[in-house]
């Protein structure tokens, strides 16, 4: 007799996209996502897919995530400019702190340059973090938190990007005093 086997799909999504962080999608093969994810290979296969499918899927309920709690933790500031503060304070946290350094960072550079699925989601992530940092610089000028000749979207890409290089740099050198400086640099440039 054929066993049913259940689990809960989002808690072996979680141990799914735990495992490609640590190891990436090259270096991730399908029986160590069974065995993290505690379920049989076919189990994967017949709920999320093969590996590819369930990599998109990792990927983006890790983008969505990060959207979600970026709107929230900005939703309690009242300062558009203290709201950019933050996130840059955040992100700068995350690089240092954090076990991993950003799953979208590592997998833009692995993966996204030869997957159009996974360069779709990254772009999705990429475009609603633009929006938002931009959003709030727009809003920053407005209440005359930062000057009116402020040019909204270089600051935003620089921004962005200069969150790249950071993990970059913390990968290389994994040296959080000069990633913290940077961070206080950037937002002294901006606040000034």
């Amino acid at each position: 007799m054929a066993r049913n086997l259940e689990f809960n799909e989002e808690e072996a999504t979680k141990k799914a996209m735990e495992v490609f962080w640590k190891k990436g999608y090259s270096g991730t093969s399908i029986r160590d996502l069974s065995e993290a994810m505690n379920v049989h290979v076919s189990s994967i296969y017949n709920t999320m897919g093969d590996k590819h499918q369930l990599f998109v899927t990792c990927i983006r309920n890790y983008t969505q995530n990060r959207m979600e709690d970026a709107l929230k933790h900005a939703a309690k500031i009242k300062s558009p400019l203290e709201a950019i503060i933050s996130f840059i304070n955040a992100s700068a946290n995350t690089i240092v702190y954090s076990d991993n350094s950003c799953l979208a960072i590592k997998t833009t550079f692995e993966v996204a340059t030869s997957d159009p699925d996974v360069q779709d989601v990254l772009r999705k992530d990429n475009e609603f973090t633009h929006k938002f940092i931009s959003d709030l610089i727009h809003k920053a000028i407005e209440l005359k938190e930062l000057a009116v000749d402020t040019d909204a979207e270089t600051l935003t890409d620089f921004i962005i990007n200069t969150f790249t290089g950071w993990h970059e740099s913390y990968i290389l050198h994994k040296d959080p005093i000069r990633i913290m400086r940077m961070a206080k640099y950037l937002i002294a440039q901006i606040s000034h």
